[in-house]
């Protein structure tokens, strides 16, 4: 099923390096990969969900109808503190800000996967849960120091040096970084067939 699905022709649509790396350890190389130009903001009252199986569906629709004889894959990650959907990190400020609310509590991370394949749609949501770590002062200003928190949904990356911060998350850490590797394959597998 691996070679059906990996032999076919993905289009990703997504400008995230972390998603392609994913992909790549379970064999699936994208022929192609394609940022989609959309407008990410939350609409009033939206919940993390709703959110971002919108931005996933809207992400595989913007870049679909470029490439009709493929498989597009799109998919959205939101790290969500009750119904707070967190921004990505694009200056200290809010990563700073974020790192705080997370501090010491158990928060939410979803990512919603959708497939267009012959203008059919197949979509899935994953969700993890995480607890973080009281951080002090110190350990906030360490890692916002280091960069790692730059363009990262909820101002952190589970995959570098922020891993020290959780001691307990239940669910799929693939999707934390970005895209849950099972579901995905279930995904891929049910638009092949």
């Amino acid at each position: 099923m691996l070679n059906s699905v990996k032999n076919n022709e993905i289009v990703l649509a997504s400008a995230s390096p972390r998603r392609l790396t994913l992909l790549a350890q379970i064999g699936i190389v994208p022929q192609e990969v394609v940022a989609a130009d959309i407008d990410e903001t939350p609409q009033k009252a939206e919940l993390p969900t709703q959110y971002a199986k919108r931005i996933a569906r809207q992400k595989a629709w913007a870049v679909a109808p470029k490439f009709p004889q493929n498989i597009v894959l799109a998919a959205d990650t939101v790290v969500a503190c009750g119904r707070r959907i967190l921004p990505k990190a694009e200056d200290e400020k809010t990563a700073e800000k974020c790192l705080r609310l997370l501090s010491g509590r158990r928060h939410r991370v979803y990512t919603a996967i959708c497939i267009i394949k012959n203008n059919r749609e197949y979509e899935e949501i994953c969700l993890t849960h995480i607890r973080m770590n009281r951080l002090t002062d110190k350990q906030i200003a360490d890692y916002i120091a280091g960069g790692q928190w730059e363009g990262k949904a909820g101002g952190y990356a589970i995959q570098g040096s922020a891993e020290a911060f959780i001691p307990w998350i239940s669910g799929s850490y693939s999707n934390v970084v970005g895209l849950p590797l099972h579901e995905t394959l279930q995904l891929l597998a049910r638009a092949w067939s």
